[in-house]
């Protein structure tokens, strides 16, 4: 009897901690399902959303579609620097920049380490004729801090009708300088393909080396250096020097363009990496044009994105020797995904990876001969490559800045001679004998 009672007693206690568990656990998993349930956080942010619109004190003219853009703007500006929610407006600036025209100062823009950071300026452009440089962190605009704002918010303020000015108070890193800039903005026509004089004219030096700047990637790049390969090329070119430096990036396809002008068909020239896709971009050209001819690529802080694709693929099969400073690190995929009133939603949905299978996001790529230039210096140089910017300066300031020299562009002339000269050795060099014993 008293076992019976015990056994009892027993299986009760049992059976009140399985229920209290199941409880428990079924608690949980009602929690769990909430956190990730869409309907049910739904109804949050649609609740959310009435009570604003009723109750907030200065909410009068709040419209719901300001809130939901707002949101969105938020939600997705948490995932990365590079991923951002688009209105119409900023949709359409988007499409200006590929397509080659739009109105602003000429800078180039991003989001690192929670600043507003210059990745490059444009050639010939009231930026770059201003002297700002690759790395300098925009703090305010019209005396207003830019910290904690969208980037496309403040693309928006930098933009705008060619002829008005703007005041950006820039803070260059390496130095800690402040200093305020009014700019007129001005039509940015860009041209994807220079000569070493800004033109599209491409003649060789005296010692048959070809001079290419890529500016940015946009739709037409790869034509446009098609073009000036040939001019080179219908010249005699012996050794060509690919500038990079200052390129922002842009298009994917056509950094794989630019890649295929010198790789066998069929070479692996970049491989990107998401959630559940990895996809691999082949040289689909007609073979390396140049026909090994030697190349030196130039490279600094300015090189981003789509150029870091170009310096990365070359310098890993060995097509090119990388000469200059390590690039800027941005080597993650956009996708731009149009949404049915206008807007559009850019998503980082991979990352870029070399033929060899190196990163390139936020370590970039570190050239093969290291050959670091000042801040000053790289001012010169920017000035230098203005049209009229050089000319504009005091007599004084002109000559210090026409002093300076592109330390980068002779340290690849000179690699580039000495190339050339061994190939022409080796062409002359008669065959050794083997004595068969």
């Amino acid at each position: 009897m008293k076992r019976r009672f015990i056994f009892g007693l027993v299986l009760v206690a049992l059976l009140l901690n399985l229920a209290v568990g199941t409880k428990i656990y079924l608690s949980a998993v009602h929690a769990g399902n909430d956190e990730d349930n869409i309907h049910t956080n739904l109804d949050l942010f649609t609740d959310v959303l009435r009570k604003i619109r009723s109750e907030y004190v200065d909410g009068t003219n709040l419209t719901y579609q300001a809130l939901v853009y707002s949101a969105l703007k938020g939600a997705v500006g948490k995932l990365d620097p590079h991923s951002e929610f688009l209105d119409a407006d900023s949709f359409q600036e988007l499409q200006d920049d590929t397509e080659g025209q739009f109105g602003g100062l000429g800078l180039v823009v991003a989001l690192k380490n929670g600043f507003i950071t210059v990745v490059s300026p444009m050639d010939d452009t009231p930026g770059f004729r201003a002297g700002i440089l690759a790395g300098d962190c925009i703090t305010k605009v019209e005396g207003k801090s830019v910290e904690h704002q969208d980037l496309s918010d403040v693309v928006k303020q930098l933009r705008g009708e060619p002829g008005s000015t703007v005041t950006l108070t820039v803070e260059r890193p390496s130095t800690g300088a402040v200093k305020n800039f009014t700019l007129a903005r001005a039509i940015i026509q860009m041209t994807m393909v220079k000569d070493i004089h800004g033109r599209k004219e491409f003649s060789l030096d005296a010692n048959k080396i070809g001079y290419v700047h890529i500016t940015q990637f946009g739709d037409n790049t790869g034509n446009e250096l098609e073009s000036a390969l040939a001019k080179l090329n219908q010249q005699g070119m012996k050794g060509l020097i690919l500038d990079l430096r200052w390129n922002p990036g842009g298009l994917l396809e056509q950094a794989v363009e630019v890649c295929q002008k010198f790789l066998p068909r069929g070479q692996l020239v970049v491989s990107t990496e998401g959630r559940r896709t990895v996809d691999k971009y082949f040289a689909k050209g007609n073979g390396d044009e140049l026909k090994n001819i030697p190349v030196v690529v130039l490279v600094n802080l300015g090189t981003a994105s789509a150029a870091e694709i170009v310096s990365g693929c070359l310098q890993d099969l060995h097509r090119a020797v990388v000469l200059g400073e390590k690039t800027f690190g941005k080597g993650s995929v956009q996708t731009i995904f149009p949404l049915d009133d206008g807007s559009a939603l850019k998503l980082t949905v991979a990352k870029y990876y070399t033929p060899s299978h190196k990163v390139i996001h936020q370590h970039g790529i570190m050239p093969d001969i290291l050959v670091p230039v000042s801040d000053r210096e790289e001012a010169a140089l920017l000035l230098q490559r203005s049209p009229g910017g050089v000319a504009a300066l005091p007599d004084k300031e002109r000559a210090a800045v026409q002093a300076v020299h592109d330390e980068q562009f002779e340290r690849a002339e000179d690699l580039l001679k000495g190339l050339i000269l061994y190939n022409r050795l080796a062409e002359v060099r008669p065959p050794q004998k083997i004595a068969v014993k």
